[in-house]
């Protein structure tokens, strides 16, 4: 059965950075794209106007931050405001993956090869984002093939 081509691009949103990541035509693999320094809403979108265009993006996931009960916290509502923004912006459809852990996960990959946490906070946001995204495309791919 063919598979849809698709363009996602994952994002961990954070108050000082964003992990930016985006997947292979296939859906399959997800890799991190960048990090962005936020400063001001008006840049984020400046900077994440190229990615979208050039990768022709289709849907934005974005990580959100439930509290460890399953709830939605002041965090996580920060998130959702400021992906509807981004949604709206690129009018760009818009899906929520459960984060938790990804930044714990992110930091456990650098320390199995070597690479310090505490000096590379954008590589753990671009991994994080990469996981988020995974876990969406690793769910879409499930529902695809029980159809």
């Amino acid at each position: 059965m063919p598979q849809d081509r698709i363009s996602a691009l994952g994002l961990d949103v954070g108050r000082k950075r964003m992990g930016v990541a985006g997947c292979d035509g296939t859906g399959l693999i997800s890799t991190g794209i960048t990090t962005i320094k936020r400063t001001s809403f008006q840049q984020d979108i400046a900077q994440l106007q190229t990615i979208v265009q050039e990768r022709q993006v289709q849907i934005l996931v974005v990580g959100l931050p439930y509290c460890i009960n399953g709830s939605i916290g002041f965090q996580g509502r920060e998130v959702q405001r400021y992906a509807q923004r981004l949604s709206r912006a690129f009018e760009l459809p818009l899906e929520y993956i459960d984060e938790r852990l990804t930044s714990v996960e992110a930091e456990e990959m650098l320390k199995a090869a070597n690479i310090s946490p505490s000096q590379n906070k954008g590589l753990i946001d671009r991994k994080a984002a990469a996981l988020i995204l995974q876990q969406w495309l690793d769910k879409r791919r499930e529902k695809i093939l029980s159809l």
